[in-house]
């Protein structure tokens, strides 16, 4: 007997992902004689497990064509499950989710999040733009700096890697690049379609990286001051553009108006008093010179998020949060989610969506967000009351892999769980990206040229034709990032071309004078796509695999009557695909197709019914 259960397919699970507390879910095996031995279908069951040990076990009933199984979850939380069989035999999680009969299953998830849960629906079909502010652009004279700072005037030079006679890195060689450059460049963003920004930190700090906060409640002077961050949230606002801002809440710099390990500051730091109000804020053992920091950087003294008074600093009536959303910034990215604890991550979305329903949160996670332990905890993130959505790293590992070797397996697996694991809410406004500024630049990835260390980094640039090549690459990536569920997010250049391996180098100055006119209109061309001719579908449309084999992925977006069908083809083979009755036109070359369409080998494609 065979048995056909795929919880992507609602005839076997009647809510595709997440689903609602208090919702019941039907569970449908399907199954045929046939094929060899036999199984005892009358004593099947569907059981499920939970983190904290309890168990629950509910027999299926026959059915026409299988067995099948409604429940009703009462709990926010993870559940997950398999199939009993009879006989120590079972059904269990298999490629791509799909059901294996085994000794010794592997469960399913289900993710259960609380009524209400809401994401904001500007962001879904949008595309998200994220800058480094010191290498975008610079408007104006840079004012001057102080004396432990460097001010730059080689824009496009390359970044400061090597440490100084004590070993340290300082990472205090400015380029100058300010919130007045940003707007500036705002017609520029729109022709690329461009709906939201994503600034990485740009509060006052020591560090070009501005991840050592020094003061939340001021603009890093080198950047601008407040009047020039609301004047950049207004004029965004006019050309139908938001603004996210980084969330650096886990920790501070040591040179900051909280720590004060220089005394630079006209205030009682932590580190020079027991008696500092911001004393609580850290862990010492002992004081002074011993506290707890990010991952054992001394620069970056560990905030202890379980103080009331930082808390109420960050998340109360004028706290942070509230401060800058007032002002202009429409959410924020949370650095390194994982070391905030669940309570101050609820904290922190209740003071957002208190002053700006539509808000929106977004976590630095770089695994399955729906079920991750960090810190030997189960995280609560996607269950409604913290975050929005996640960096979706692993559809970035996944695409880029696809690209690379050319084999579609890891793609496929990668969108079945996030399909079935996550709430249709999240999974819709996802940020997808290729490149950020923690990780190498996509088309130096797609080059494929490794470097020993850093001092080889800093001297490497591709080939022409190694470049080509990656460029080639970069296209097909970039037609998946748009196209699959979630919203794109372009690193500043990416689109220009500009390659960089790891931080410093892929924080390179944006290249003005040298943007790479080709890979530009290409972005154009997915961004008007995405954002006019298949405006909706790509908001929250539907996921439906077409066609898949080890290197060719054909897939559909749905929403109503209206679907895109994109294909992505890394063999040497053509394929012929039949199309529904009508006629439809490739988006990105204009070519007009009837009852089918010849993908050729190692290309990529956008179909719409004209």
């Amino acid at each position: 007997m065979r048995f056909y259960y795929d919880p992507l397919d609602r005839t076997c699970k009647s809510v595709t992902g997440a689903v609602v507390r208090g919702s019941d879910l039907t569970f449908h095996i399907r199954y045929e004689h046939g094929g060899e031995g036999s199984l005892s279908a009358d004593t099947c069951s569907l059981n499920f497990y939970r983190d904290d040990g309890k168990t629950f076990s509910f027999p299926m009933e026959r059915t026409e064509d299988g067995l099948s199984v409604t429940v009703r979850f009462h709990s926010v939380g993870l559940y997950f499950y398999y199939f009993s069989l009879g006989a120590g035999r079972f059904l269990g999680c298999g490629p791509q989710r799909r059901a294996v009969v085994c000794d010794h299953p592997a469960s399913w998830q289900v993710t259960v999040y609380s009524e209400g849960y809401r994401t904001p629906a500007w962001l879904k079909g949008g595309i998200m733009y994220q800058i480094f502010p010191d290498r975008f652009h610079r408007e104006g004279e840079a004012p001057s700096v102080p004396p432990h700072k460097i001010l730059r005037e080689d824009w496009g030079g390359q970044p400061s890697f090597r440490p100084n006679s004590f070993g340290k890195v300082l990472n205090n060689d400015f380029f100058g690049g300010n919130l007045n450059g940003i707007r500036a460049k705002l017609g520029y963003l729109a022709e690329l379609s461009v709906t939201v920004l994503y600034l990485n930190p740009i509060f006052e700090a020591y560090s070009n990286h501005r991840y050592d906060t020094g003061d939340y409640r001021k603009i890093d002077g080198l950047l601008g001051t407040e009047e020039d961050f609301c004047r950049l949230c207004e004029e965004a606002e006019r050309r139908g553009m938001r603004i996210i801002l980084d969330g650096v809440f886990n920790h501070t710099g040591d040179d900051s108006l909280y720590f004060n390990k220089y005394g630079r500051y006209d205030s009682v730091g932590a580190y020079q008093s027991p008696d500092s109000p911001y004393h609580d804020w850290y862990n010492f053992h002992p004081f002074p010179d011993c506290y707890d920091s990010w991952w054992g950087i001394e620069t970056l003294p560990a905030v202890n998020e379980r103080s009331s008074s930082y808390r109420q600093f960050i998340c109360g009536e004028n706290g942070v949060l509230r401060t800058w959303l007032r002002r202009g910034a429409a959410g924020y990215r949370l650095d390194v989610a994982d070391e905030l604890p669940d309570s101050f991550l609820r904290e922190i979305r209740s003071a957002v969506k208190s002053e700006k329903a539509d808000a929106v949160i977004i976590g630095e996670v770089w695994e399955d967000a729906s079920n991750k332990i960090a810190y030997s905890e189960r995280r609560q993130y996607l269950q409604g009351s913290e975050l929005d959505s996640v960096m979706n790293y692993p559809l970035k590992d996944a695409i880029i892999h696809f690209v690379r070797t050319g084999y579609t397996n890891e793609l496929r697996e990668t969108l079945a769980f996030l399909r079935d694991n996550y709430p249709k809410e999240t999974l819709d406004c996802l940020m997808n990206s290729l490149s950020t500024h923690d990780t190498p630049r996509i088309l130096t990835v797609l080059g494929g040229r490794q470097c020993a260390d850093k001092e080889e980094m800093a001297r490497t640039v591709m080939s022409p034709a190694e470049r080509d090549y990656a460029k080639k690459r970069l296209k097909m990536a970039a037609v998946l990032q748009y196209t699959l569920p979630g919203v794109p997010c372009v690193f500043y250049g990416d689109e220009a071309g500009v390659e960089g391996y790891m931080d410093p180098f892929c924080r390179a100055c944006f290249p003005w004078d040298g943007i790479d006119g080709e890979l530009l209109g290409f972005y154009r061309d997915l961004g008007r796509i995405r954002t006019e001719i298949a405006a909706g579908i790509l908001d929250d449309g539907e996921y439906r695999e077409i066609f898949a084999d080890p290197s060719c992925l054909v897939y559909e977006r749905r929403k109503g009557k209206k679907s895109l069908y994109v294909w992505c083809n890394r063999s040497s083979v053509k394929y012929t695909v039949t199309l529904p009755r009508g006629t439809f036109r490739e988006l990105l070359t204009g070519a007009a197709h009837k009852k089918s369409v010849e993908i050729g080998a190692d290309s990529y494609g956008i179909l719409m019914k004209i």
